[in-house]
């Protein structure tokens, strides 16, 4: 290994240990604040004991009028938390647009699972393990909830009942401190992966075919996705997953579409070369293979989602290499893209179809009405549905994967038989703080 290599791999280690060290210190102060006296029994069973946020939930939703919007309410928290607390500011990307819109997305969905807080509780856990890439600090959450206490001050004056500032104040207190626990449960490995890149090939006008080597060890499922950050652009975050096994080198491949200027997609395609580092977040997502039998596989993927569907057929032929009783019989992959020239890789794909007699490719390409132009691609994949037990893993915009999973659903295919993420497209994901939630 070259020394350069080892020295990159020594530094970073001692980093991340010394990072560990102030995550956890920083996680066991909070810790005592949330259980001391002055806490009060919300943060208690916040902390740990069993919570009835059903009751919050009746209390906040019947006070939404004086609150909302949600939009008005952020702008205000975020106002009061950069004036109080400065250095905070350069935790997040310079655009705020996105991160209050996203921020608006986590409040919704707390509000909405109050009365099932164990989901909130596994939702938030994963978060917290996410959000080490950041830098965020337990004791920054704690300046996040004096900033919601002063913003709904504001938005509620004298007309609030006496019980709507605690109740909001629970409810997130619920969801960071699962975010704590998810963090602290994470401490043995790197909240973040820097990484090279050694390979960047233009596809196309606006797409790129990315190989970066992580200076540590990257492990992840095959269908999982990263987070990445461009050194171009600190603190903003974008989703992409990872096509395929590391090679021999230890390097990943990944795919970006270009949405827009000035954006990290923008950045990757246009204004990166061989030799740039990026950061990758853990890897994370619902469209791993698992252990359990698969029967009949569906895989539908629109444009660069191509990249984790490449990833599962790679994991699909190395275990009918080396487990042929694993479960799954015969795959099917819909590809979809606009038009011909959108379809890409199409070299590597034809060559693994002749080779392999279990997989067989539908191209499908142009816009048909309904589902915003994905309504082609959710018929062919619904006529030929999997038959029961089988399963339909999906990956693309939301707009596609929704169309796909409402027409599967009229068809009577069983939700539990069909496994997506709802990753953003189209708008850059600034994701700092308390702002991120799966779609």
């Amino acid at each position: 290994m070259p020394r350069s290599t080892q020295l990159a791999g020594s530094t970073s280690t001692e980093n991340g240990a010394y990072h560990a060290l102030l995550a956890r210190h920083d996680a066991m102060r909070l810790r005592r604040r949330m259980l001391s006296p002055e806490g009060g029994a919300g943060a208690r069973r916040a902390a740990g004991e069993a919570y009835d946020g059903a009751a919050d939930q009746r209390v906040i939703r019947a006070h939404l009028g004086l609150v909302g919007p949600f939009e008005e309410l952020i702008t205000q928290l975020y106002e009061v938390l950069f004036e109080r607390h400065p250095a905070l500011r350069g935790l997040f990307p310079g655009e705020m647009a996105f991160q209050e819109a996203h921020l608006a997305q986590a409040f919704r969905y707390l509000l909405d699972r109050l009365d099932r807080p164990e989901e909130i509780a596994e939702t938030f856990t994963r978060l917290g393990r996410d959000h080490r890439k950041l830098g965020v600090r337990p004791a920054q959450y704690a300046a996040f909830e004096e900033a919601l206490r002063a913003a709904l001050r504001v938005r509620t004056g004298e007309r609030g009942e006496a019980g709507l500032e605690e109740a909001w104040v629970r409810m997130v207190r619920f969801g960071v401190t699962a975010m704590v626990r998810g963090a602290e449960a994470a401490l043995h490995e790197p909240p973040f992966w820097r990484a090279t890149v050694t390979e960047h090939q233009l596809v196309g006008d606006d797409l790129a075919v990315l190989r970066v080597v992580p200076h540590e060890t990257f492990r992840y499922e095959a269908g999982q996705y990263t987070d990445l950050e461009s050194s171009l652009l600190p603190h903003t975050w974008r989703p992409y997953y990872l096509a395929g096994e590391p090679d021999a080198a230890g390097a990943v491949e990944l795919h970006v579409r270009c949405t827009g200027p000035g954006g990290v997609s923008e950045a990757l395609v246009h204004r990166t070369a061989v030799g740039d580092e990026v950061r990758l977040g853990p890897p994370k997502g619902n469209l791993t293979l698992g252990e359990e039998p698969a029967g009949d596989l569906r895989l539908v993927a629109w444009d660069t989602g191509w990249a984790a569907m490449k990833a599962l057929l790679q994991e699909v032929d190395r275990r009918m290499r080396t487990s042929p009783g694993h479960g799954v019989r015969r795959v099917r992959l819909f590809l979809g893209a606009p038009d011909v020239a959108g379809l890409y890789d199409t070299e590597y794909l034809a060559g693994l179809e002749r080779r392999r007699p279990w997989l067989s490719v539908v191209p499908v390409t142009g816009a048909a009405p309904g589902g915003e132009g994905y309504g082609r691609l959710a018929a062919a994949v619904t006529r030929a549905a999997a038959p029961p037990g089988g399963r339909v893993l999906v990956s693309g915009p939301p707009a596609m994967v929704r169309a796909v999973g409402a027409s599967l659903a009229r068809a009577g295919v069983a939700g539990e038989d069909v496994r997506h993420d709802l990753l953003p497209t189209g708008a850059e994901s600034g994701h700092a703080a308390t702002g991120a939630v799966p779609a």
